[in-house]
Protein backbone atom coordinates (compact mmCIF):
# COMPACT_ATOMS: atom_id res chain seq x y z
CA UNK A 1 0.00 0.00 0.00
CA UNK A 2 1.54 3.59 -0.82
CA UNK A 3 0.55 6.90 0.78
CA UNK A 4 2.49 8.54 -2.52
CA UNK A 5 0.28 10.24 -4.38
CA UNK A 6 2.02 12.81 -6.36
CA UNK A 7 3.63 12.57 -10.25
CA UNK A 8 7.58 12.23 -10.72
CA UNK A 9 8.69 14.82 -12.86
CA UNK A 10 9.29 12.31 -16.10
CA UNK A 11 12.28 13.47 -16.81
CA UNK A 12 13.82 12.18 -13.01
CA UNK A 13 11.61 9.37 -13.39
CA UNK A 14 13.31 7.84 -16.14
CA UNK A 15 16.43 8.41 -14.05
CA UNK A 16 17.53 5.04 -12.67
CA UNK A 17 18.81 7.06 -9.94
CA UNK A 18 15.96 9.03 -9.33
CA UNK A 19 13.64 5.80 -9.39
CA UNK A 20 15.53 3.68 -6.52
CA UNK A 21 15.57 6.86 -4.18
CA UNK A 22 11.56 7.60 -4.98
CA UNK A 23 9.81 7.09 -1.26
CA UNK A 24 13.24 7.15 -0.17
CA UNK A 25 15.46 3.75 1.08
CA UNK A 26 14.65 2.68 4.12
CA UNK A 27 11.11 2.02 6.36
CA UNK A 28 10.43 0.66 10.16
CA UNK A 29 9.39 -2.52 10.38
CA UNK A 30 8.47 -4.24 13.36
CA UNK A 31 9.80 -6.99 15.15
CA UNK A 32 7.06 -8.69 17.22
CA UNK A 33 3.38 -9.83 16.35
CA UNK A 34 0.72 -7.37 16.27
CA UNK A 35 -2.24 -9.99 14.71
CA UNK A 36 -4.22 -10.40 18.25
CA UNK A 37 -6.06 -8.91 21.21
CA UNK A 38 -2.67 -10.66 23.18
CA UNK A 39 -0.57 -9.31 21.05
CA UNK A 40 -1.13 -5.66 21.60
CA UNK A 41 -1.50 -6.08 25.21
CA UNK A 42 2.07 -7.17 25.51
CA UNK A 43 3.50 -5.10 22.81
CA UNK A 44 1.65 -2.21 24.11
CA UNK A 45 -0.69 -0.93 26.62
CA UNK A 46 -1.23 -2.96 29.53
CA UNK A 47 2.24 -4.87 29.14
CA UNK A 48 4.06 -2.25 28.12
CA UNK A 49 3.90 -0.06 31.63
CA UNK A 50 5.85 -2.83 33.62
CA UNK A 51 8.59 -2.94 31.38
CA UNK A 52 8.83 1.53 31.85
CA UNK A 53 8.43 1.04 35.42
CA UNK A 54 11.57 -1.24 35.07
CA UNK A 55 13.38 1.15 33.49
CA UNK A 56 12.55 4.01 35.57
CA UNK A 57 13.63 1.82 38.32
CA UNK A 58 17.08 0.78 36.75
CA UNK A 59 17.99 2.49 33.41
CA UNK A 60 20.52 0.49 32.75
CA UNK A 61 17.61 -2.00 31.16
CA UNK A 62 17.14 0.55 28.44
CA UNK A 63 19.52 -1.15 26.59
CA UNK A 64 18.04 -4.85 27.01
CA UNK A 65 14.37 -3.81 26.57
CA UNK A 66 14.33 -1.21 23.72
CA UNK A 67 15.89 -0.87 20.27
CA UNK A 68 18.62 1.35 21.93
CA UNK A 69 20.97 -1.68 22.14
CA UNK A 70 21.32 -2.21 18.01
CA UNK A 71 20.29 1.60 17.06
CA UNK A 72 22.43 4.29 16.13
CA UNK A 73 21.48 8.29 15.05
CA UNK A 74 23.34 9.47 11.83
CA UNK A 75 23.37 12.74 12.08
CA UNK A 76 24.12 15.96 10.04
CA UNK A 77 23.70 19.49 9.46
CA UNK A 78 24.07 19.38 5.95
CA UNK A 79 27.52 21.62 5.85
CA UNK A 80 29.91 18.98 4.02
CA UNK A 81 28.21 16.97 2.29
CA UNK A 82 30.30 14.58 -0.07
CA UNK A 83 31.67 16.76 -2.99
CA UNK A 84 28.47 19.08 -2.70
CA UNK A 85 29.59 20.93 0.39
CA UNK A 86 26.94 22.95 1.84
CA UNK A 87 23.83 21.78 0.18
CA UNK A 88 21.58 22.08 4.02
CA UNK A 89 19.93 19.55 5.60
CA UNK A 90 16.84 18.38 3.47
CA UNK A 91 19.53 17.82 0.61
CA UNK A 92 21.96 15.87 2.87
CA UNK A 93 18.90 13.25 3.73
CA UNK A 94 19.65 10.91 0.34
CA UNK A 95 23.03 10.27 2.37
CA UNK A 96 22.33 10.11 5.45
CA UNK A 97 19.41 7.12 4.22
CA UNK A 98 22.32 5.18 2.08
CA UNK A 99 24.30 5.68 5.63
CA UNK A 100 21.71 3.73 7.64
CA UNK A 101 20.97 1.13 5.17
CA UNK A 102 24.75 0.78 4.72
CA UNK A 103 24.96 0.22 8.75
CA UNK A 104 21.67 -2.51 8.64
CA UNK A 105 23.40 -4.43 5.49
CA UNK A 106 26.74 -4.91 6.69
CA UNK A 107 26.68 -4.74 10.41
CA UNK A 108 23.22 -5.56 11.41
CA UNK A 109 23.04 -2.29 13.02
CA UNK A 110 19.32 0.09 12.91
CA UNK A 111 20.26 3.40 12.18
CA UNK A 112 17.95 6.47 11.81
CA UNK A 113 19.20 9.80 9.44
CA UNK A 114 18.25 12.80 11.51
CA UNK A 115 19.33 16.13 9.35
CA UNK A 116 19.38 19.48 11.33
CA UNK A 117 18.12 22.50 10.43
CA UNK A 118 20.75 24.35 12.45
CA UNK A 119 24.71 25.15 12.11
CA UNK A 120 25.20 26.67 15.82
CA UNK A 121 27.54 24.22 17.36
CA UNK A 122 26.13 24.88 21.15
CA UNK A 123 22.66 24.10 19.35
CA UNK A 124 23.89 21.26 17.35
CA UNK A 125 25.54 19.83 20.38
CA UNK A 126 22.61 20.60 22.38
CA UNK A 127 19.68 19.15 20.00
CA UNK A 128 21.78 15.63 19.90
CA UNK A 129 22.32 15.34 23.76
CA UNK A 130 18.92 15.54 24.43
CA UNK A 131 18.15 13.06 21.27
CA UNK A 132 21.01 10.15 22.99
CA UNK A 133 18.87 8.24 25.16
CA UNK A 134 17.33 7.14 22.32
CA UNK A 135 20.18 5.56 20.37
CA UNK A 136 23.11 3.58 21.85
CA UNK A 137 25.50 5.48 19.38
CA UNK A 138 26.18 8.67 17.63
CA UNK A 139 27.38 8.61 14.18
CA UNK A 140 28.37 12.53 12.91
CA UNK A 141 28.56 12.88 8.76
CA UNK A 142 29.31 15.55 6.68
CA UNK A 143 29.76 18.35 9.44
CA UNK A 144 32.13 20.70 7.93
CA UNK A 145 35.76 21.61 9.54
CA UNK A 146 36.73 22.51 11.77
CA UNK A 147 33.64 22.91 13.19
CA UNK A 148 33.07 19.27 13.65
CA UNK A 149 36.08 18.86 15.85
CA UNK A 150 34.47 20.84 18.62
CA UNK A 151 30.97 19.16 18.12
CA UNK A 152 32.59 15.82 18.31
CA UNK A 153 34.99 16.56 21.28
CA UNK A 154 31.96 18.01 23.35
CA UNK A 155 29.62 15.24 22.74
CA UNK A 156 32.14 12.84 23.85
CA UNK A 157 32.57 14.04 26.73
CA UNK A 158 28.85 14.70 27.30
CA UNK A 159 27.79 11.46 26.18
CA UNK A 160 28.36 7.54 27.72
CA UNK A 161 27.65 6.21 24.26
CA UNK A 162 30.26 6.03 21.44
CA UNK A 163 30.54 8.81 18.93
CA UNK A 164 31.50 8.63 15.82
CA UNK A 165 32.46 11.42 13.07
CA UNK A 166 33.00 8.98 9.81
CA UNK A 167 34.34 11.34 7.85
CA UNK A 168 36.94 11.84 10.04
CA UNK A 169 37.38 8.40 11.48
CA UNK A 170 36.25 6.27 9.38
CA UNK A 171 38.48 7.36 6.46
CA UNK A 172 41.34 7.12 8.57
CA UNK A 173 41.01 4.12 10.09
CA UNK A 174 40.48 2.14 6.10
CA UNK A 175 43.71 4.22 5.07
CA UNK A 176 45.73 2.86 7.89
CA UNK A 177 44.74 -0.36 6.44
CA UNK A 178 45.71 -0.05 3.50
CA UNK A 179 48.59 1.62 4.65
CA UNK A 180 49.78 -1.02 6.44
CA UNK A 181 49.20 -3.63 4.01
CA UNK A 182 51.00 -1.70 1.40
CA UNK A 183 54.08 -1.39 3.64
CA UNK A 184 54.06 -5.03 4.32
CA UNK A 185 53.99 -5.76 0.72
CA UNK A 186 56.23 -3.40 -0.10
CA UNK A 187 58.55 -4.35 2.43
CA UNK A 188 59.10 -1.26 4.29
CA UNK A 189 59.04 -0.64 8.09
CA UNK A 190 56.33 1.37 9.07
CA UNK A 191 58.07 3.06 12.06
CA UNK A 192 60.16 4.74 8.73
CA UNK A 193 57.57 5.80 6.35
CA UNK A 194 57.92 9.53 5.75
CA UNK A 195 54.46 10.37 5.07
CA UNK A 196 52.82 13.15 3.00
CA UNK A 197 49.07 14.24 3.76
CA UNK A 198 47.53 16.58 1.27
CA UNK A 199 44.40 18.08 3.37
CA UNK A 200 44.05 19.00 6.85
CA UNK A 201 40.22 19.03 7.07
CA UNK A 202 38.38 16.55 8.87
CA UNK A 203 39.37 13.57 6.96
CA UNK A 204 43.48 14.76 7.10
CA UNK A 205 43.51 15.56 11.28
CA UNK A 206 42.00 11.82 11.72
CA UNK A 207 44.65 10.07 9.49
CA UNK A 208 47.36 12.05 10.86
CA UNK A 209 46.01 11.18 14.43
CA UNK A 210 46.01 7.62 13.57
CA UNK A 211 48.83 6.54 11.36
CA UNK A 212 50.61 8.43 14.44
CA UNK A 213 48.96 6.28 16.95
CA UNK A 214 49.87 3.36 15.42
CA UNK A 215 53.49 3.85 14.89
CA UNK A 216 54.49 6.17 12.11
CA UNK A 217 57.20 8.73 13.34
CA UNK A 218 55.10 12.03 13.54
CA UNK A 219 58.83 13.70 12.75
CA UNK A 220 58.40 12.07 9.19
CA UNK A 221 54.98 13.35 8.70
CA UNK A 222 54.06 16.66 6.57
CA UNK A 223 50.42 17.94 6.58
CA UNK A 224 49.60 20.44 3.58
CA UNK A 225 46.69 22.85 3.56
CA UNK A 226 45.34 25.17 0.53
CA UNK A 227 48.12 27.75 1.74
CA UNK A 228 51.05 24.72 1.67
CA UNK A 229 52.80 23.12 4.40
CA UNK A 230 51.19 23.15 8.18
CA UNK A 231 54.54 24.32 10.77
CA UNK A 232 54.43 25.81 13.58
CA UNK A 233 55.40 29.49 12.93
CA UNK A 234 52.55 29.78 10.55
CA UNK A 235 50.51 32.68 12.23
CA UNK A 236 47.09 31.74 10.51
CA UNK A 237 46.27 28.18 11.73
CA UNK A 238 43.07 27.56 13.54
CA UNK A 239 43.71 25.56 17.05
CA UNK A 240 43.00 21.99 15.10
CA UNK A 241 45.75 22.77 12.48
CA UNK A 242 48.03 23.98 15.56
CA UNK A 243 47.81 20.89 17.34
CA UNK A 244 49.00 19.04 13.79
CA UNK A 245 52.04 21.65 13.67
CA UNK A 246 53.13 20.79 17.40
CA UNK A 247 52.87 16.74 16.63
CA UNK A 248 54.27 16.85 12.68
CA UNK A 249 56.46 18.13 10.89
CA UNK A 250 59.63 18.16 13.37
CA UNK A 251 62.19 19.48 11.07
CA UNK A 252 60.11 22.84 10.27
CA UNK A 253 59.91 22.35 6.49
CA UNK A 254 58.08 25.34 4.61
CA UNK A 255 56.76 25.79 1.50
CA UNK A 256 53.92 24.09 -0.80
CA UNK A 257 53.42 20.04 -1.77
CA UNK A 258 55.99 20.32 -4.21
CA UNK A 259 58.71 20.72 -0.85
CA UNK A 260 56.90 18.57 1.05
CA UNK A 261 56.91 15.79 -1.05
CA UNK A 262 60.47 15.99 -1.52
CA UNK A 263 62.20 12.31 -0.25
CA UNK A 264 58.61 11.42 0.50
CA UNK A 265 57.45 7.26 0.88
CA UNK A 266 54.03 7.94 0.66
CA UNK A 267 51.17 10.68 -0.22
CA UNK A 268 47.41 10.29 1.15
CA UNK A 269 45.18 13.38 -0.48
CA UNK A 270 42.37 13.98 1.24
CA UNK A 271 41.77 17.67 -0.59
CA UNK A 272 40.63 17.68 -3.35
CA UNK A 273 42.51 19.67 -6.61
CA UNK A 274 45.22 18.21 -8.67
CA UNK A 275 48.93 17.13 -7.57
CA UNK A 276 51.41 17.58 -10.71
CA UNK A 277 53.69 15.79 -11.99
CA UNK A 278 56.13 18.12 -11.24
CA UNK A 279 55.78 17.84 -7.51
CA UNK A 280 55.13 13.96 -7.42
CA UNK A 281 58.73 13.79 -9.38
CA UNK A 282 60.42 14.35 -5.86
CA UNK A 283 58.91 11.02 -4.31
CA UNK A 284 60.84 8.83 -3.28
CA UNK A 285 60.46 6.05 -6.16
CA UNK A 286 58.64 2.63 -5.64
CA UNK A 287 56.58 4.41 -2.91
CA UNK A 288 52.66 4.73 -2.26
CA UNK A 289 50.22 7.06 -3.56
CA UNK A 290 46.78 7.19 -2.65
CA UNK A 291 44.88 9.87 -3.85
CA UNK A 292 41.51 9.65 -1.91
CA UNK A 293 39.74 12.78 -3.45
CA UNK A 294 36.05 12.37 -5.40
CA UNK A 295 34.93 12.19 -7.75
CA UNK A 296 38.48 13.30 -9.01
CA UNK A 297 41.41 11.56 -7.59
CA UNK A 298 44.46 14.39 -6.70
CA UNK A 299 46.13 11.65 -8.68
CA UNK A 300 44.80 9.96 -10.98
CA UNK A 301 45.96 6.40 -10.91
CA UNK A 302 47.66 6.25 -14.59
CA UNK A 303 49.62 9.37 -13.32
CA UNK A 304 50.39 7.79 -9.93
CA UNK A 305 51.60 4.77 -11.15
CA UNK A 306 54.74 6.47 -12.85
CA UNK A 307 56.15 7.73 -9.49
CA UNK A 308 54.40 4.29 -6.81
CA UNK A 309 54.36 1.16 -6.72
CA UNK A 310 50.94 0.75 -4.64
CA UNK A 311 48.19 3.65 -5.94
CA UNK A 312 44.43 3.56 -4.11
CA UNK A 313 41.88 6.19 -4.70
CA UNK A 314 38.21 6.68 -2.79
CA UNK A 315 36.56 5.64 -6.41
CA UNK A 316 35.21 1.64 -6.65
CA UNK A 317 35.98 2.06 -10.06
CA UNK A 318 39.85 1.78 -9.69
CA UNK A 319 41.58 -1.43 -7.37
CA UNK A 320 42.16 -0.27 -4.30
CA UNK A 321 39.52 1.78 -2.81
CA UNK A 322 39.63 3.72 0.19
CA UNK A 323 35.98 2.68 1.63
CA UNK A 324 34.39 4.06 4.95
CA UNK A 325 31.69 0.90 4.46
CA UNK A 326 34.53 -1.41 5.17
CA UNK A 327 34.81 0.57 8.87
CA UNK A 328 31.95 2.52 9.94
CA UNK A 329 29.92 -0.79 10.27
CA UNK A 330 31.70 -2.91 11.90
CA UNK A 331 33.12 -0.65 14.27
CA UNK A 332 29.45 0.37 15.47
CA UNK A 333 28.55 -3.31 15.55
CA UNK A 334 31.70 -3.87 17.72
CA UNK A 335 31.11 -0.72 20.18
CA UNK A 336 27.61 -1.96 20.49
CA UNK A 337 27.90 -5.69 21.43
CA UNK A 338 30.33 -3.98 24.12
CA UNK A 339 28.42 -1.39 25.25
CA UNK A 340 31.54 0.93 24.97
CA UNK A 341 31.27 4.48 26.28
CA UNK A 342 33.40 5.86 24.12
CA UNK A 343 35.67 4.65 20.45
CA UNK A 344 39.20 4.91 21.85
CA UNK A 345 42.23 5.19 19.72
CA UNK A 346 42.81 1.64 20.56
CA UNK A 347 39.29 0.65 19.36
CA UNK A 348 40.36 2.55 15.90
CA UNK A 349 43.47 0.93 15.27
CA UNK A 350 42.21 -2.62 15.86
CA UNK A 351 39.63 -2.29 13.14
CA UNK A 352 42.02 -1.14 10.72
CA UNK A 353 44.00 -4.08 11.90
CA UNK A 354 41.08 -6.23 11.37
CA UNK A 355 40.42 -5.01 7.73
CA UNK A 356 44.16 -5.37 6.69
CA UNK A 357 44.02 -9.42 7.98
CA UNK A 358 41.11 -9.94 5.65
CA UNK A 359 43.52 -9.44 2.54
CA UNK A 360 46.48 -10.07 4.09
CA UNK A 361 47.49 -13.80 2.25
CA UNK A 362 46.52 -12.48 -0.64
CA UNK A 363 48.50 -9.09 -0.89
CA UNK A 364 48.82 -7.99 -4.78
CA UNK A 365 49.51 -4.59 -5.43
CA UNK A 366 45.57 -4.11 -6.74
CA UNK A 367 44.62 -5.57 -3.60
CA UNK A 368 45.66 -4.03 -0.35
CA UNK A 369 42.00 -3.66 0.95
CA UNK A 370 39.13 -6.34 1.16
CA UNK A 371 36.05 -5.14 -1.41
CA UNK A 372 33.26 -3.64 0.50
CA UNK A 373 30.92 -6.15 -0.26
CA UNK A 374 33.73 -8.70 1.27
CA UNK A 375 31.13 -10.53 3.94
CA UNK A 376 33.87 -11.49 6.30
CA UNK A 377 35.05 -7.58 7.05
CA UNK A 378 32.27 -6.28 9.73
CA UNK A 379 32.29 -9.31 11.69
CA UNK A 380 35.73 -9.06 12.29
CA UNK A 381 36.34 -5.72 12.51
CA UNK A 382 33.48 -6.11 14.85
CA UNK A 383 35.13 -8.74 16.82
CA UNK A 384 38.24 -6.68 17.09
CA UNK A 385 36.94 -3.86 18.13
CA UNK A 386 34.78 -5.44 20.92
CA UNK A 387 38.18 -6.56 22.18
CA UNK A 388 39.42 -3.63 22.21
CA UNK A 389 36.91 -1.85 24.12
CA UNK A 390 37.53 -4.43 27.12
CA UNK A 391 41.19 -3.60 26.90
CA UNK A 392 40.98 0.03 26.72
CA UNK A 393 38.53 -0.57 29.76
CA UNK A 394 35.15 1.55 28.12
CA UNK A 395 33.48 -1.51 27.80
CA UNK A 396 30.24 -2.02 29.65
CA UNK A 397 29.50 -5.46 28.58
CA UNK A 398 32.19 -8.36 28.38
CA UNK A 399 29.96 -11.52 27.79
CA UNK A 400 29.06 -12.71 24.32
CA UNK A 401 27.55 -9.47 21.95
CA UNK A 402 23.94 -9.50 21.01
CA UNK A 403 23.16 -12.15 17.94
CA UNK A 404 22.77 -10.02 15.13
CA UNK A 405 22.74 -11.44 11.57
CA UNK A 406 23.64 -8.80 8.56
CA UNK A 407 21.41 -8.85 5.90
CA UNK A 408 23.43 -11.62 3.41
CA UNK A 409 25.14 -9.41 0.46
Amino acid sequence: MSFFSFELDPALAADPVFELHQHGKMAIAPTVPLASRDDLSLAYTPGVARVCEAIAADPALAADYTWTANTVAVVTDGTAVLGLGDIGPRAAMPVMEGKAVLFKQFGGVDAVPICLDTKDVDELVAIVTALAPSFGGINLEDISAPRCFEIERRLDDALDIPVFHDDQHGTAVVTLAALRNATTLLGRRFADLRVVISGAGAAGVAITKVLISAGVNGANVIVCDSRGIVHAERGDLNPAKAELAAMTNFSGRTGGITEALVGADVLIGVSGGTIGEDALAGMSRGGIIFGLANPTPEVLPAIAHRYAAVVATGRSDFPNQINNVLAFPGIFRGALDARATTVTEGMKVAAAEAIAEVVADDLRPEQIVPSPLDPRVAPAVAAAVARAAERDGVARRISAPVETEPAAV
